[in-house]
């Protein structure tokens, strides 16, 4: 693979490969901008998380089986009066408009022909809120929904004098859209700013900071328009993969670019000629840059093994976006900084003869502190990290998704004025799906529905439907606490562990389903748990096998891993605690902590590999601790700035409307921050002191 790297880094850092690898950039990026669709053509708000086996999902479909006309996206229109009590006549009026002028709502409450007692049940004890629930055409995709709902607010302010706020699926499904449509915009130019002002600050020359930037606008058309055509192939990506793939983008292009240049100015100071200059300085940096995309590449394949749909969707999307970046780091990047030569780093523009690194320079100075007490640099920065790691002993999720939408997104408006004004396991109640052998007679129904009732947590039981041959019951069970509260789930789930006991206990002879939010949820939690041990298992090997092949040794990548898997429990523990004391957010979502795995390690560790890669370059000709000095003085600076660039991208996530990006974004830049400074500036570094000899030359 070395030998390859080198034969395609020593051709486009030639003039005529140079303007070879532009044109050919410029070319496939114009062809495929010109006939190729977008990903942006085959996005949706959400996916299918749970796989076809999960319970809830086997449950679902035979809801659906028995009782097709259930089928539709459910919306739940939350009515409130500001003037004392809502006048019924008001909401027959809405209704009986509804029907004739709206196309696409299958099922509707019959408001008008419905007895006093039946209207009641619609209304809050102090009858000033008003819940009710109706279903859209499934065929209906989110744009078309979002006119209906339209719709249906100008009819509400046409006939009545209330606030109406549409929550439920439809609710959210268009409230989603809305967010990210806006967010969309937020992130990029949210992104593009920061980095821009970044290079600017860090580096003093604007070609260092345009020149990245327009790697990443090539890669970024490329990649969004390869993404268009899988989907035209049938791949769906979620509008929340799509936003991370983004970060990603940005954030690997900008550091192997920043990696790229930092050599090549190495170079310029011992070649006179630009082409020779990026020759020597690819021969050194093209092998660990693509090596380091490798890995990123390889951590995302392995989300392939997940069952959970989010975290398989991100596998297509985030290794074709590795492998085309991959590509752009040992053809696009080299051959951009060649064509501007010395000219890329005006003002500051380096000479044959400079000296290559200062010796006050900050992180010399770190480097002969950690080479001169390893032991002492060491011990301060573990028990910094244990002691943020140790935080993780408050780890609480949060399973409401609603929780981590905006104060103000209407559809979590009228979710909050449920949960205010009704029960609240009124809010999503379960379907329970008795499939019987024999048909039901009315002492049957009445025993399962007493014995169901029973269970510790129910709130009530009632019927909601019965199959013409009375052998399939559907009912609708409440709990007492919200449907998504651990302590429901709980319940829920030793419900159906104990289903077939239940069953036996109401003499029926048959088999219980459970369906709906709870259900769904408690699914959820199993198979995030399933996927969180096998992706970090399964990563944490694959990439420690890959460092055996870079590095040719065994102890490196124990070095490596070791420091990289304690930095993750690090940031995970210290994020949690600096977004509860600054943020006032107390839990997380359960996606968090394998989201920030996936992504510290696989981008962490190329950090690492850059390190420990100078470090053998250094050994070849210096004892350990001269090599270690060389190896901190001399990548200390790119590694620091890429790092924090790496995690102000992340923290650009912070923008996004959805809680979990936000917190996600936060706690993988409080990780590259420790990764960067801590980690690989003093950790690592004091390691390979302590514990690497120096090999004893024979002498005859």
């Amino acid at each position: 693979m070395k030998t390859i790297i080198h034969h395609i880094t020593d051709f486009v850092t030639t003039k005529k490969g140079m303007w070879i690898t532009l044109v050919t950039w410029l070319a496939v990026t114009l062809l495929l901008a010109v006939f190729a669709p977008s990903a942006k053509d085959y996005e949706v708000s959400s996916i299918a998380t749970l796989p076809d086996d999960a319970q809830s999902v086997i449950a679902q479909n035979k809801v659906d089986q028995y009782f097709s006309e259930d089928d539709g996206t459910p919306g739940i229109l939350v009515f409130q009066s500001e003037k004392g009590e809502i006048d019924a006549t008001q909401l027959i009026d809405f209704f009986t408009k509804l029907e004739k002028e709206i196309d696409g709502v299958e099922q509707v409450v019959p408001f008008a022909s419905l007895p006093p007692q039946a209207v009641a049940g619609f209304f809050s004890e102090d009858k000033q809120t008003a819940v009710i629930p109706l279903t859209f055409d499934p065929n209906i995709d989110s744009k078309e929904l979002r006119e209906k709902l339209e719709q249906i607010q100008i009819l509400a302010k046409d006939t009545t004098s209330l606030n109406l706020y549409i929550t439920g699926p439809a609710g959210i499904a268009v409230d989603s859209l809305n967010l990210f449509s806006r967010a969309d915009l937020v992130l990029i130019f949210s992104t593009v700013g920061l980095i821009l002002i970044l290079l600017i600050v860090i580096y003093r020359s604007p070609l260092l900071a345009l020149i990245p930037l327009l790697a990443t606008a090539f890669v970024y058309e490329v990649v969004y328009q390869i993404l268009g055509l899988i989907g035209k192939a049938g791949l769906v990506m979620s509008s929340q993969t799509l936003s991370i793939m983004t970060i990603l983008l940005f954030a690997a292009v900008i550091d192997y670019s920043l990696f790229v240049f930092s050599r090549f100015r190495e170079e310029l100071k011992v070649h006179e000629n630009k082409y020779e200059a990026m020759k020597w300085a690819m021969r050194e940096t093209g092998m660990p840059v693509f090596f380091s995309g490798g890995t990123v590449l390889a951590a995302m394949l392995v989300l392939f093994f997940a069952e959970f749909g989010d975290y398989r969707n991100f596998a297509p999307t985030f290794a074709t976006t590795m492998a085309v970046i991959m590509l752009s780091s040992i053809t696009l990047v080299p051959a951009l900084f060649t064509l501007f030569g010395r000219k890329s780093f005006w003002p500051k523009v380096p000479h044959v003869g400079d000296k290559h690194i200062k010796n006050h320079s900050v992180w010399s100075k770190i480097a002969r502190f950690v080479t001169t007490k390893p032991g002492l640099a060491a011990g301060i920065i573990g028990i910094i990290l244990l002691v943020s790691a140790s935080n993780m002993v408050n780890l609480n999720y949060e399973f409401d998704t609603m929780k981590s939408f905006p104060d103000d997104m209407p559809s979590r408006m009228g979710y909050e004025i449920l949960e205010e004004n009704f029960d609240k396991g009124d809010l999503a109640p379960t379907t329970v799906l008795f499939e019987g052998k024999d048909a039901l007679t009315k002492e049957d129904q009445d025993r399962l529905i007493a014995v169901l009732s029973e269970q510790e947590g129910v709130n009530n039981v009632r019927l909601s439907d019965l199959t013409e041959d009375q052998k399939v019951m559907n009912l609708s069970l409440t709990f007492k606490e919200s449907p998504y509260a651990v302590e429901t789930m709980n319940t829920l789930e030793n419900i159906r562990e104990m289903s077939d006991q239940l069953v036996a206990d109401s003499d029926l002879n048959g088999t219980l389903h459970f369906a709906g939010e709870t259900a769904k949820k408690v699914d959820d939690r199993a198979a995030n748990n399933r996927d969180l041990v096998v992706i970090v298992l399964l990563e944490t090997l694959l990439i420690f096998l890959l460092l055996i092949v870079l590095t040719k040794s065994f102890k490196m990548p124990i070095y490596m891993m070791g420091t990289i898997l304690v930095s993750f429990l690090a940031a995970l523990g210290l994020g949690m605690f600096l977004t509860n004391l600054f943020f006032d957010i107390p839990t997380i979502s359960n996606r968090v902590p394998l989201y920030s795995f996936v992504f510290l390690v696989a981008l962490g560790i190329d950090y690492n590999i850059i390190l420990i890669s100078r470090f053998q370059e250094e050994r070849r000709q210096h004892p350990v601790k001269k090599a270690v000095e060389i190896a901190v003085s001399h990548t200390g600076g790119v590694i620091s700035s890429a790092g924090i660039i790496l995690a102000a991208t992340f923290a650009v996530l912070m923008t996004q409307p959805v809680e979990l990006l936000f917190v996600f974004g936060f706690i993988v830049a409080v990780g590259i921050l420790l990764d960067t400074f801590l980690i690989r500036g003093i950790l690592l570094p004091a390691l390979l002191v302590l514990l690497e000899k120096d090999q004893v030359k024979e002498t005859n």
